[in-house]
C-alpha cells in the first residue's frame, strides 16, 4: 500500500509508543523496529498521537518523531501525525510540516488548557484543514483530556470540507452511542475512526467505523479481531475481543498514564523495546500486582491469536511459544486451558 494523499485512509493504524535512551532521547533504531513489526503484523498504516508522549515532547521532539515515523511507513501504509496544540498557528504550522515530510493525514485535538465554544473549536479545525492538502482527523479526545466536541461542529466540518478531506474520531463517552449520533446526523458520510484501545472495537464496527487505531501493544490481537469481523466469525470475534477488553480496561483505570505504561511493558515482553522509559511528569507506575494481571491476559490473548487459524496448522502458536520461552510461568501454571 501506498501513503499516496488521494487514497482513502481505512483499516488497523496502531498509534505508535515512543521508545526513549536511558537519557529519555527519542530511539530511532527501536522506532524503526517497531513500525517494521506492525507493518509485518498486517497494519494498514501508523499514527503518532497522544499515546506516543507528543504532549510532553517540545516543537522540535515533535517534529522529529514525525519525520522518522513517515520515513519508515513510506510506500507501506499510511501515517497519520497528530498536529494538535494550544494555538492555532502553532497546529497550522505541525499540519504543514506533516505534509511536507509525506504524512498521509493529520490528526488534530483541541486546545487543552482552554474550554472553547463551538464556532472558535470549529474556526480551529478549519484553519488547520484550509492550510494543507491532505486529510484532516477531527480527534475528540476528551475522555483523556479536554472537553467534548459538540455535533454540529463536527457536521459543519464535513459539510465544508467534505468526506475525503475530514474524519473524524470520537472518543468522548459514551462512545457507541456518540459514535452513532455522528454517523447519523452526516447521512452515514462521515468516516470515522475509534480510538478505545480495542475494548469498543466490536461494538464500533458494527456501527460503520472505516478504521480503529490501537496501541502498538495488542496490535496482532486487533488485526485478528478486525479478520474476524470482516467475514463474521463470531466465535473468533469474541475469543479475541475478551481477553482485549480486560487488558484494555486496566490500562484505562490510569488514563493516558496507564496506556503508556501498560503498553511499553508489553512491548518489552515482545522483544521489541528494551526498556519502558517515559517523559515525565508521570502520576501512575505498574505496579507489580498489576503487571502480573497484565501479563496473564496477555498469555491467554497470544493463546486465543494462534491457537486457531483457518489451515489447522498450529506451528505458528509453537513459534510464539518458543520465542517467548522463559517468560511464560502462566503456561506451566495452567492458566491458559
Amino acid at each position: 500500500m501506498s501513503s499516496t494523499t488521494n487514497a482513502l485512509i481505512y483499516g488497523v493504524l496502531p498509534v505508535l509508543q515512543t521508545p526513549f535512551t536511558p537519557d529519555r532521547q527519542i530511539d530511532p533504531v527501536i522506532l524503526q523496529g517497531e513500525i517494521d513489526w506492525a507493518f509485518e503484523s498486517g497494519a494498514d498504516g501508523v499514527v503518532v498521537a497522544l499515546a506516543s508522549e507528543i504532549l510532553r515532547l517540545n516543537n522540535a521532539g515533535r517534529r522529529k518523531l514525525a519525520s522518522l515515523v513517515c520515513d519508515a511507513a513510506h510506500g507501506r501504509g499510511f501515517s497519520v501525525i497528530s498536529v494538535g496544540a494550544e494555538s492555532t498557528t502553532e497546529a497550522v504550522e505541525l499540519a504543514q510540516h506533516a505534509e511536507c515530510i509525506g504524512a498521509s493525514a493529520a490528526m488534530a485535538i483541541p486546545p487543552v488548557n482552554i474550554s472553547l465554544n463551538s464556532t472558535a473549536t470549529r474556526d480551529y479545525f478549519a484553519k488547520i484543514a484550509e492550510n494543507i492538502s491532505i486529510p484532516l482527523i477531527v480527534q475528540d479526545a476528551s475522555s483523556y483530556v479536554g472537553a467534548p466536541i459538540d455535533l454540529s461542529v463536527q457536521v459543519d466540518l464535513l459539510k465544508q470540507f467534505g468526506a475525503e478531506r475530514i474524519y473524524f474520531k470520537p472518543e468522548a463517552n459514551p462512545l457507541g452511542s456518540n459514535l452513532s449520533k455522528l454517523r447519523d446526523a452526516t447521512n452515514g458520510e462521515a468516516r470515522i475512526f475509534e480510538g478505545s484501545g480495542g475494548i469498543n472495537l466490536v461494538d464500533c464496527y458494527r456501527r460503520g467505523i472505516v478504521g480503529t487505531m490501537p496501541g502498538t501493544d495488542l496490535l496482532d490481537g486487533i488485526v485478528a479481531i478486525w479478520n474476524a469481523l470482516d467475514v463474521g466469525d463470531e466465535d473468533r470475534i469474541y475469543d479475541l475481543s475478551l481477553p482485549i477488553g480486560a487488558l484494555v480496561a486496566l490500562q484505562l483505570q490510569a488514563g493516558l498514564d496507564g496506556f503508556v505504561a501498560i503498553e511499553k511493558h508489553l512491548l518489552v515482553r515482545r522483544g521489541l523495546f528494551h526498556n519502558t522509559t517515559r517523559l515525565p511528569p508521570t502520576r501512575w507506575e505498574l505496579d507489580p500486582e498489576t503487571q502480573s494481571e497484565v501479563d496473564r491476559l496477555f498469555d491467554r490473548l497470544q493463546a486465543a491469536i494462534y491457537s486457531r487459524h483457518e489451515s489447522g496448522d498450529f506451528q505458528q502458536l509453537d513459534d510464539w511459544r518458543m520465542s517467548t520461552s522463559g517468560c511464560l510461568s502462566t503456561w506451566s501454571d495452567g492458566i491458559i486451558g
